[in-house]
């Protein structure tokens, strides 16, 4: 038994395996990173693929012990990462995926081809991903997909990368690896402070598979209003669920937030941005985040707008709550569901912001996990109170 010291995903990780082990098992078993999928084991299918000190490799084929001291990033890595967003949402808007099994290390390879190529050409796009097996989709929708974000991050003037980033010669994990794997204690600790000193990611823009309109009155002055919308820990006091791990800052804010529908619960921990228009009274947040126990991501975005009612003394706040879900939630996540949950708490959160503003204590429901048997239940009154308020209008007609 060795005992492996490396980094995954930003993080410093030490821990024992066996020399047989082979880093696809080692993410998967140690580290509960099952987005590394098992395909042939024979480094032919591609869908264990991660990156390697930041290049493309077969995880299934790489021993775990042949990467002491090397940087891997799994596809749970790349939540956060701009051009993998880029491709999961043109993946879902060229229907280029069906059972998703593929899906992780046609992505890890994809962002490869997106950095490098320096134009969408379709024949290197399809001998760049010759690599990755789908038994589902016949590889149009995916070409397609890769092709338009190297279209778009062209057009914007992203220029691509000689070799998509490599910085060392020889073999994958080679450029980080300590000179011997018995070295002490200083040697492996020395990945640590690399962690804590790294850049954020930047959270990414992107197009929403979703979005609900939302509309809610406050007895308060829009200036008064907007200038509470600044102030992001007490928003996120007011959102139910809601809750940040992190001091918040305007360019990024960390935090988590908890949901509960009966049997299904889910807390998503991710990041934020907030961006402001005083001269419109209007912002946008966009967010991404992850449930390491379903394995679900999601994207989040929503704009603002406050208008002026009764002559300046209240304000109508025009919400557009864009979203999109992948992973086992997405299962569940049904428009018509989301709909009723988005206006339950959004009513919710209007009442609280309302007693903020005023100086009356908030709810104890704003810094908790939500009630799915409230919720459920309310939805519920409602649809019943829809179905019979239209079977009485065609009684009375």
């Amino acid at each position: 038994m060795n005992t492996i010291a490396l980094q995954v995903n930003r993080r410093a990780v030490e821990l024992p395996a066996e020399p047989r082990t082979s880093l696809a098992d080692f993410v998967r078993d140690k580290l509960d990173l099952t987005g590394t999928h098992l395909g042939c084991e024979h480094g032919v299918c591609g869908a264990c693929t991660v990156l390697l000190d930041g290049v493309p490799a077969r995880s299934c084929i790489t021993y775990a012990v042949a990467c002491e001291g090397a940087d891997i990033t799994t596809i749970e890595g790349l939540d956060e990462d701009e051009v993998t967003t880029e491709l999961r949402a043109a993946f879902t808007r060229e229907h280029a995926l069906q059972c998703g099994y593929c899906t992780p290390g046609m992505l890890v390879s994809a962002r490869d081809l997106v950095l490098r190529l320096p134009d969408s050409d379709e024949r290197r796009i399809r001998v760049g991903l010759s690599g990755n097996l789908c038994r589902c989709t016949g590889y149009v929708g995916i070409v397609r997909a890769v092709q338009s974000v190297i279209e778009a991050r062209r057009a914007r003037n992203i220029a691509p990368q000689t070799g998509g980033g490599r910085t060392s010669l020889g073999p994958a994990g080679s450029g980080r690896a300590t000179s011997s794997s018995s070295e002490s204690g200083p040697a492996r600790q020395a990945l640590a402070p690399e962690t804590e000193s790294a850049a954020p990611v930047r959270i990414p823009d992107f197009t929403p598979a979703t979005v609900l309109d939302q509309r809610f009155t406050l007895p308060h002055a829009p200036a008064k209003v907007f200038a509470m919308f600044d102030d992001i820990a007490g928003i996120a006091a007011c959102l139910p669920g809601v809750s940040l791990t992190a001091p918040p800052r305007p360019e990024r804010v960390e935090g988590m937030i908890s949901v509960r529908l009966g049997p299904i619960a889910a807390s998503f921990e991710g990041a934020a941005r907030v961006e402001r228009d005083p001269a419109t009274l209007s912002g946008r947040i966009v967010g991404i985040g992850t449930d390491q126990r379903s394995h679900s991501a999601t994207q989040g975005e929503i704009r603002y707008r406050l208008l002026p009612l009764e002559g300046g003394a209240a304000t109508a706040v025009e919400l557009a709550i864009g979203y999109t879900l992948t992973g086992m939630l997405a299962q569940v996540g049904r428009p018509g569901l989301v709909r009723d949950l988005a206006k339950r708490l959004v009513a919710e959160f209007a009442g609280n912001l309302d007693r903020r503003m005023s100086g009356a204590p908030s709810e104890p429901t704003a810094a908790a996990e939500l009630s799915g048997w409230s919720i459920v239940s309310g939805v519920l009154r409602a649809r019943v109170a829809r179905m019979f308020g239209r079977v009485g209008k065609g009684g009375a007609e």
